[in-house]
């Protein structure tokens, strides 16, 4: 007979085991003599255990098989067992079973997605900031430099198109844009005589298209040369940091040597037409400004956490070259660096410098932190991680100072009182965000908050200083509808000029008409 057609032992209530759907060969197998008193009821229980484990497999229970599953479709239920022993053999299975159907429900799924989240932030402890860091994370995932990067990937190894977004990304064209923007600001602020004329402007000195193009321009190659130099000096180091992993240098899409040579002919370029097309005290700066961010200030960063200091300085002269070159136009000496920076005309240069320098820390304090564990593992020496607590202070120490700096710009004359006013509402609004940054030092979305009032606080302050520059509007006003007390002077002038012109000549006539006495 075969197995499935012998007896069945009936049910013992002295058996220790139920075997009611087990075969009677196979039920031999089992001893049922009741162990030793001497030994104790643990040391049976888990003697017993493991044997039943080996014994009792899925196989020997045949009312617990499931349907094979066919034509490649899951089985949509699990037929559960009529016996259960003690060991939980048999509920184990059920379980088993029972699990593998609720993982097909979508809830399920979702359950078991959130589940394994949690046991893997829970399991990473010594992580937790970082964990923290990705919640509190306000930028975008890619910046302009590695957008570029991943666009030019598209493109054949050797084409134009991909040399040229290779190159572009090298610029940081999203930074460089912004530098740009502050450089030009401060020039069309330079308060030079008749700045708007009936003419639209356009033959005053400051709004030179010619010395414009060669301003922004140059600028915009000597930020290229220095942004290039930055990354052909810490590709290693950067490859360690989402933002910058993605990086022409760090992927290999781009040699160091064509970086290089980039770097070199754009730094050479940019100085040599800022040089000749504007004068040198602006192409001076220029060169400055290379060799401070790609000399000092990038190497700095693997040692001291001033570093950010030098990059404000960086930061803080673009306002300075703008205001030098406006200034250069409407010189009336021999327009060296003293006539140009260091007079009293100058002093709302040097407003526009402080200010854009006050505006890098909350920007950077805050783009900094969210990323700080980065820094981090990458050897920066930042401020976010190793004092979160003077990195907030600093963020809001400097985010107070654009009130007075705004008052001052006013003061001597470059815009209009109604700015200290107008400024108000988008320097309270960054000034509110950097305070509950100092608070939270960081967390609570802080750091997202002031990152953004930051990002929209320098365009806005610029526009309203534009269009608030010092006695521009009453030179619209007179272009447009005229000055009626000037033109009635010119027009008195000329009548006088006129009536005294016919007198001579009339006495001139009259002089020449009369004979001389004793001629005949």
């Amino acid at each position: 007979m075969s197995c499935s057609m012998r007896l069945r032992p009936a049910g013992n209530l002295l058996r220790p085991y139920t075997l009611d759907n087990v075969c009677w060969r196979c039920s031999l197998q089992f001893n049922y003599a009741k162990p030793p008193l001497r030994r104790p009821i643990a040391n049976t229980a888990a003697s017993v255990a493991p044997k039943l484990q080996s014994k009792l497999k899925a196989g020997y229970f045949l009312s617990n098989r499931a349907p094979r599953a066919q034509h490649g479709t899951t089985p949509k239920y699990f037929a559960p067992s009529t016996a259960h022993d003690e060991a939980g053999t048999t509920a184990t299975t059920g379980a088993t079973t029972t699990n593998h159907q609720n993982q097909d429900l979508p809830h399920r799924r979702r359950q078991a997605a959130r589940r394994k989240s949690a046991v893997k932030n829970s399991a990473n402890i010594p992580n937790t900031s970082a964990t923290a860091t990705s919640a509190e994370n306000p930028l975008p995932p890619q910046d302009a430099s590695s957008a570029l990067t991943t666009a030019s990937t598209k493109h054949p190894a050797n084409s134009l198109r991909r040399q040229l977004s290779l190159l572009l990304s090298l610029s940081k064209p999203r930074l460089t844009v912004l530098i740009v923007l502050t450089a030009m600001a401060p020039y069309a602020l330079y308060p030079v005589p008749a700045f708007l004329s009936p003419s639209i402007g356009l033959d005053t000195p400051s709004l030179s298209p010619l010395t414009l193009t060669f301003l922004t321009t140059g600028t915009t190659l000597c930020i290229a040369s220095a942004n290039a130099l930055n990354m052909l000096y810490e590709p290693a180091w950067d490859a360690k940091m989402s933002r910058t992993r993605n990086r022409p240098l760090v992927r290999g899409l781009l040699s160091e040597r064509r970086a290089l040579i980039f770097a070199i002919l754009a730094a050479f370029a940019g100085v040599g037409g800022l040089y000749f097309g504007v004068n040198p005290t602006v192409a001076f700066l220029g060169a400055a400004n290379i060799a401070l961010y790609a000399g000092i200030y990038t190497p700095m960063k693997r040692v001291s956490w001033l570093n950010t200091w030098v990059g404000a300085i960086v930061g803080g002269i673009p306002p300075l070259m703008g205001w030098a070159a406006a200034a250069g136009e409407s010189a009336t000496g021999d327009g060296s660096f003293r006539e140009l920076l260091f007079t009293s005309d100058a002093i709302g240069g040097w407003l526009f410098a402080a200010l854009l320098f006050a505006w890098q820390f909350p920007h950077f304090m805050a783009l900094s932190w969210p990323i700080r564990e980065e820094y981090k593992a990458a050897g920066h020496k930042m401020l976010c991680w190793i004092n979160p607590a003077r990195n907030a202070r600093v963020a809001l120490r400097y985010s107070l100072l654009f009130f007075p700096l705004s008052v001052a710009l006013c003061a001597v004359g470059v815009t209009e009182w109604s700015f200290a006013v107008t400024n108000i509402p988008v320097n309270y609004w960054l000034a509110r965000e950097a305070v509950r940054f100092w608070r939270h030092e960081g967390f609570k979305g802080s750091a997202r908050g002031l990152f953004w009032a930051s990002v929209w606080h320098l365009p806005v302050i610029m526009v309203l200083a534009l269009v608030q520059k010092k006695g521009m509007w009453g030179r619209v006003w007179r272009s447009i509808v005229g000055d009626p007390d000037l033109e009635d002077e010119d027009d008195e002038d000329w009548i006088v000029d006129d009536v005294g012109e016919e007198a001579e000549a009339a006495d001139g006539e009259a002089q020449t008409a009369v004979t001389p006495i004793g001629s005949k």
